[in-house]
């Protein structure tokens, strides 16, 4: 199987992250963003939406991070994707508030502005508004994550074991500290983000963030 990536990329840190803790064995390819190579052929042919990550498993095709976990998962029968149909419903509930609401908000309208100039807007003007509304909306999603998906007594945010929707949303989660942020109004979310950090597997897959966020410090940012 060859995965088509590249390490800033949030969205393919979580399958590099499970496969590398699942074993996995990929073949991994990078995709140049920074010189536009996945709007280009041939990878434009492969992925049509022109993002990364991309599974090609002998000519089988798939997109997006949260099709390729579940893929990968059900491939190698990992206990991190239950089969039970109310475990596995609960899974697919927090990867899809992830996708939808929390990555939205934290990801797209607070975090990537600040830090990649493809995504700033046009005006100052607009950028700050971006910002406030980015950064209201993620403290909503975070309150939600920290009170009521983790709690006090929940490890993981499908209760005490891990799954894919922790590798998922961990990537995302992470973010937040790229920006300055130390969590610290999120004390549950705190601590599950430092036991994800804890996998064996987190400082290889993390390292070219960590690097860049470093490069960032000292630079203003609006964080939640």
């Amino acid at each position: 199987m060859k995965l088509y990536y590249h390490p800033i990329s949030t969205t393919s840190r979580p399958v590099m992250l499970f496969a590398a803790e699942s074993r996995i064995p990929l073949e991994l390819q990078v995709v140049d963003l920074f010189t536009g190579e996945h709007v280009k052929p041939p990878y434009a042919q492969i992925n049509p939406n022109k993002l990364i990550p991309t599974l090609d498993d002998d000519g089988f095709i798939l997109t997006e991070n949260s099709a390729i976990l579940k893929y990968l998962a059900d491939k190698i029968d990992s206990p991190a994707y239950p089969k039970d149909l109310k475990q596995r419903a609960r899974v697919n509930e927090r990867m899809d508030w992830t996708s939808t609401q929390l990555c939205s908000d934290l990801v797209y309208a607070l975090v990537y502005p600040q830090i990649f100039d493809s995504h700033k807007r046009r005006s100052d003007e607009a950028q700050t508004a971006t910002l406030e509304r980015g950064r209201e909306r993620a403290n909503v999603w975070l309150k939600v994550l920290d009170e009521h998906v983790l709690g006090p007594k929940n490890n993981y945010l499908c209760g005490d074991a891990i799954t894919i929707a922790d590798y998922h949303a961990a990537s995302y989660v992470h973010l937040a500290e790229v920006i300055g942020s130390d969590l610290a109004a999120y004390p549950n979310v705190k601590r599950w983000l430092g036991r994800m950090k804890s996998l064996k597997s987190w400082p290889q897959v993390f390292e070219v963030i960590d690097g860049f966020a470093a490069s960032l410090k000292g630079k203003p940012m609006v964080a939640v």
